[in-house]
């Protein structure tokens, strides 16, 4: 599947910015979907998942009360919205599917497989 990401850009600290995923190629209801970010000399880490129809989602702790994933297979969609933005949420976002129809238990990033391009976002304080 390949995958499309914006929505990112420069918001202060408190402010909101809406990430978007937009897939093509496979059915989006057969992947898990996630999202990861990547700040500048750290590794990429895990912010939230959604498995197929929506019903079991996952968030780093760092931003559990903040963001909200969503999906919408119908428009081979996945959301992100942040809210509450901090300094420390500045990174490359990246959108992630990983091949799991059905399924719903957590999966870590290395059961990703397909990623799109990343978009920066930038938090000022």
């Amino acid at each position: 599947v390949q995958l499309q990401a914006s929505g990112g850009g420069l918001v202060q600290a408190g402010g909101s910015l809406s990430l978007s995923c937009a897939a093509s190629g496979r059915p989006l209801r057969d992947y898990t979907m996630g999202w990861f970010r990547q700040a500048p000399g750290l590794e990429r880490d895990f912010v939230a998942t959604v498995n197929w129809n929506g019903y079991s989602t996952y968030y780093a702790d760092s931003v559990k009360g903040r963001f909200t994933i969503s999906r919408d297979n119908a428009k081979n969609t996945v959301i992100l919205q942040m809210n509450s933005l901090k300094p420390e949420d500045t990174a490359v976002y990246y959108c992630a599917a990983s091949y799991d129809p059905l399924g719903g238990r957590f999966r870590p990033i290395a059961e990703f497989s397909d990623w799109g391009q990343g978009t920066q976002v930038t938090v000022s304080s």
